[in-house]
């Protein structure tokens, strides 16, 4: 137990600037459901059916990058700080690479959108926001290596402080192109999108001006920035990022899917639908800045060769998520009308929120045991396993059920939430026996 305790304060001390800075970061979205929930509830379902689409994209990314934590955190580990910066430059490599063809990607679905079956309003309002949160996404990866990168280095704080910039900056935006003050048109849905990528713009050239100019970063920040690429570092990194990427986009198709089925039941459920995974998101963000520290951690130890530690860092993570989801479980259960009736003031959504609530107070805990099992893993460069894992947990269990329960069945909103659930409780459970079957005394090899 003292190696727990000790191991947990050093994942805490980590985890507590990471978690501010994705909490920080969600407010961006919980402002912009706030401030368009104030134009009407179609501009709010559209928004949900937008940013839900675009997530995919994003996660995408995510996947791509994470090995800039994973290779970053492991070479500062063994005191090959170049090592580092090398991965980093091949990380902004494939955030520009592969987030210029998304964006292509997404201006051509922009024209396609009503493959998805949701009501005409919903798609009349949507497509100008959608387009602009499409070309976000190329500064908003390349902020996310450069975030990751900085974290890795063992300097967390000044990336809080950016975005909390950020969310401010957005948050002013809002007010003046969404209702249009300072002399600026009244925009609606579409200002939204604006102050977003104008936010998204601006972080990725701070945060990039910042690590060029402070010293601590000298020796890690890449000297050749054009260089040619290394075919052995991208096949490492692509090596863990590409079945990274398929896991996160097994869980977030999982949940674009359950957007699209609210789609089906209306603009109310839709609507509902957008402010309880606001909420859930942004609860999200604790457990999740734990399981990023957890996964730095890890990468270090095996850096370092110490075997020893990687299940007390696990086990100290997981209980402290525990503890997160008990108290995120409570506030749910306790103000969920409360919490719905800040975004909106229609009953009808309201009411469908806080059922939606209720249920996601269940699954707190399986959610954020995941996280953290599956960002170990993460750490230990074990990534294929787990995809399959979240894959069965998706889209055996949660979509389907999802559809039987809220589309065929009864339940409507509440039936598609608890089959995602259910599909969060098996991801749980199965990532948390994988990662004691790899880390069993003596077996473990990098």
């Amino acid at each position: 137990m003292q190696a727990v305790y000790r191991e947990s304060r050093a994942t805490l001390l980590l985890a507590i600037p990471i978690t501010i800075g994705q909490v920080s970061q969600m407010l961006m979205g919980i402002a912009d459901s706030v401030m368009i929930g104030r134009t009407g509830t179609v501009p709010l379902a559209a928004s949900s059916f937008g940013a839900g689409v675009f997530n995919v994209f994003f996660l995408i990314g995510v996947g791509l990058l994470t090995p800039v934590a994973v290779f970053a955190s492991r070479s500062r580990g063994a005191g090959r700080h170049d090592e580092a910066g090398e991965y980093l430059r091949h990380g902004l490599f494939l955030a520009l690479v592969f987030g210029a063809a998304e964006v292509a990607l997404i201006l051509m679905m922009s024209r396609h959108l009503g493959w998805f079956r949701q009501t005409p309003e919903v798609l009349a309002a949507v497509n100008p926001f959608f387009v602009l949160l499409g070309l976000s996404l190329v500064p908003v990866l390349a902020y996310l290596a450069l975030r990751q990168f900085a974290e890795s280095m063992g300097r967390p704080w000044v990336p809080v402080l950016i975005v909390l910039c950020g969310v401010a900056l957005n948050v002013f935006l809002n007010w003046v192109f969404i209702y249009g003050n300072l002399g600026a048109p009244r925009l609606g849905l579409t200002g939204a999108g604006l102050a977003t990528l104008t936010s998204r713009i601006l972080g990725s050239v701070v945060i990039f001006a910042w690590l060029r100019l402070d010293p601590a970063m000298r020796e890690a920040w890449p000297r050749r920035w054009f260089a040619p690429i290394s075919p052995e570092r991208l096949r490492r990194m692509l090596g863990v990022g590409l079945p990274a990427l398929g896991g996160l986009l097994f869980e977030s198709c999982a949940f674009a899917g359950a957007t699209v089925m609210m789609g089906w039941l209306g603009a109310v459920s839709l609507a509902a639908h957008q402010i309880a995974l606001s909420c859930v998101a942004l609860a999200f963000m604790l457990p999740l800045g734990l399981a990023i520290a957890v996964g730095m951690r890890m990468s270090a130890a095996v850096g370092e060769g110490v075997h020893s530690r990687l299940r007390p860092i696990w086990v100290g993570g997981i209980g402290m998520g525990a503890a997160l989801a008990l108290a995120v479980m409570a506030s749910f259960l306790v103000f969920g009308r409360a919490i719905s009736s800040f975004f909106i003031g229609d009953p009808a959504v309201i009411a469908t929120a806080r059922r939606l609530l209720l249920v996601a107070a269940i699954f707190e805990i399986f959610d954020g045991a995941q996280v953290i099992s599956s960002s170990a893993l993460r750490g230990l460069t074990d990534v294929r396993v787990p995809a399959a894992i979240t894959f069965v947990a998706y889209w055996i269990i949660a979509v389907p059920a999802g559809y039987l329960l809220g589309i065929r069945g009864p339940f409507g909103a509440a039936g598609i939430w608890s089959g995602l659930a259910a599909g969060l409780a098996v991801a749980a459970v199965m990532l948390g026996l994988r990662f004691l079957r790899l880390t069993r005394p003596g077996r473990y090899r990098p």
